[in-house]
């Protein structure tokens, strides 16, 4: 009954605070890990905030477009004026 006690005893000074020194090792790089999560999570949501307008591109990209027939036309006319002379102009 002794030999029972005497084991009990160093298996609560000696075993359980290498438990507790051992878990403690192991718990803190899980909660950094939690922390970095949530940092991801934070700059995650800051990103999709920023790219909110990205949709709008393709109206732009169609716009663009639209311009760009227009500009052509555009030139197209002022060669023709250019190469004719201008109407009204002094001669």
């Amino acid at each position: 009954m002794v030999v029972l006690w005497v084991m009990s005893a160093i298996g609560l000074l000696a075993v359980a605070p290498l438990v507790i020194f051992l878990a403690s090792r192991v718990i803190e790089p899980a909660r950094e890990c939690a922390r970095y999560a949530d940092d991801i999570l934070v700059h995650g949501l800051g990103i999709t905030a920023a790219l909110e307008s990205v949709p709008a591109l393709l109206d732009t990209q169609s716009a663009v477009g639209d311009i760009d027939t227009n500009a052509g036309e555009y030139v197209a006319a002022l060669r023709r004026l250019v190469a004719t002379g201008s109407p009204g102009a002094a001669s």
